[in-house]
């Protein structure tokens, strides 16, 4: 199919049926715009790139980017999702082919909530560390164990989680990967509070709960080359956008926020808004360019550029816009528009910094597994995780 033909074929499908935009949704949880997303799955659009056995069209990347392109222009949602959709990405490219059947046509419609069960209170920075067990039972595992900073927990219907499964083998060697049902006895939800005053993380409490031997992702203790796919995707979707002003009422261009503060003919806030918008400008140059480069359920230490780069650009976003309001950043509040985003983005920056993967943790895998630097020495690297020592 040509290029013009594609463009005209998905115009003619929006035209006919987008008829205006859903309910808003957050990340986490059930979509409200479900029935509209099914209708994309359905149609072939909502991932061009797979193969038509698995809602595709079998489209090279950049006849993909043409259908994305087509929607974007008309403000529907759902294209593109064979790049940001991390569940369905990872289940894809792991999961057995009688849940995969199952499972990924909901989670592209987004008929069902998710989570990850990966951080714990002593594994965080070294996820391999993770002490959460899951025992082998008749037609599944039994689990236990505590996960923290789980974002969406209280309404996911899965989670991805990581478990160790044999703690007879090096740390890395005995994890498995599973999709944990969350809707069950033994799964206890607690908010943790936050610096702007949300509670979108959670800890999580999992005693003897139950996941079925569907629900394994990738052979059994191969939990880590798995965990790798689904960062990958985590890390490109975090380098690649992030979050606005929580109220939207304070705007989200920082040149537009300078010329409203009068301070748009100051050299110096001049020179420190066009290094804002450079470096968002290259970072979706690379985070383009590593996504292209990234075939379907692999992983990329590429994306830990664009994660950490994201890091940083929100930081600098904040420190910028705190510069153009100057006295009034202090304010907050609804009567307060522009400070109170300004305040907002400043401490919801951290998010970035530590979910996904810390910022100390993308330059190690950086310098390590991009630039070839040593590895940082790891005592407990090569021996069974049951004689690693532990506080």
């Amino acid at each position: 199919m040509t290029d013009d033909h594609l463009i005209a074929e998905v115009d003619a499908w929006l035209a006919a049926h987008w008829k205006g935009a859903p309910d808003s949704h957050e990340q986490f949880g059930r979509d409200p715009r479900a029935a509209w997303l099914a209708q994309v799955r359905d149609a072939g659009w909502a991932v061009p790139r797979w193969s038509a056995d698995w809602y595709g069209r079998d489209l090279p990347d950049a006849q993909a980017r043409l259908v994305e392109r087509a929607f974007a222009r008309v403000g529907a949602p759902g294209a593109g999702q064979d790049r940001t959709n991390l569940w369905a990405n990872t289940a894809l490219a792991h999961a057995t082919d009688a849940f995969k059947r199952e499972v990924v046509p909901q989670l592209l419609a987004g008929e069902v909530g998710m989570c990850l069960l990966y951080s714990e209170p002593g594994a965080g920075s070294d996820l391999a560390a993770v002490r959460t067990r899951a025992d082998r039972v008749d037609g599944g595992w039994r689990v236990t164990g505590q996960k923290v900073w789980t974002s969406g927990a209280a309404v996911a219907d899965y989670g991805m989680l990581i478990a160790r499964t044999d703690w007879d083998v090096p740390k890395h060697r005995g994890i498995s990967f599973f999709f944990l049902p969350m809707k069950q006895d033994g799964v206890t939800v607690r908010p943790l509070r936050q610096i702007t005053d949300e509670a979108h993380f959670n800890e999580v409490f999992i005693d003897d709960a139950f996941v079925p031997e569907d629900n394994l992702l990738g052979p059994l203790n191969g939990g880590w080359g798995v965990l790798q796919t689904a960062l990958a995707y985590e890390r490109s979707v975090m380098g690649d956008r992030a979050r606005g002003p929580r109220s939207g009422a304070g705007g989200n261009d920082l040149l537009a926020l300078a010329r409203e503060a009068g301070r748009l003919g100051d050299p110096v806030v001049r020179q420190r808004v066009a290094q804002a918008i450079a470096w968002r400008t290259l970072n979706a140059l690379n985070t383009r360019r590593a996504k292209a480069e990234m075939a379907q359920g692999t992983s990329s230490p590429i994306m830990s550029l664009g994660k950490l780069a994201m890091s940083r650009i929100l930081h600098e976003d904040a420190r910028v816009r705190t510069l153009l309001l100057g006295p009034e950043s202090l304010l907050e509040g609804p009567d307060h528009p522009r400070a109170e985003d300004a305040n907002f983005l400043a401490l919801n920056a951290y998010f970035t910094s530590i979910g996904g993967g810390t910022d100390q943790i993308q330059r190690n895998i950086i310098g390590e597994r991009v630039l070839g630097l040593p590895k940082e020495p790891e005592v407990d690297r090569t021996i069974a995780f049951r004689d690693v020592r532990a506080g």
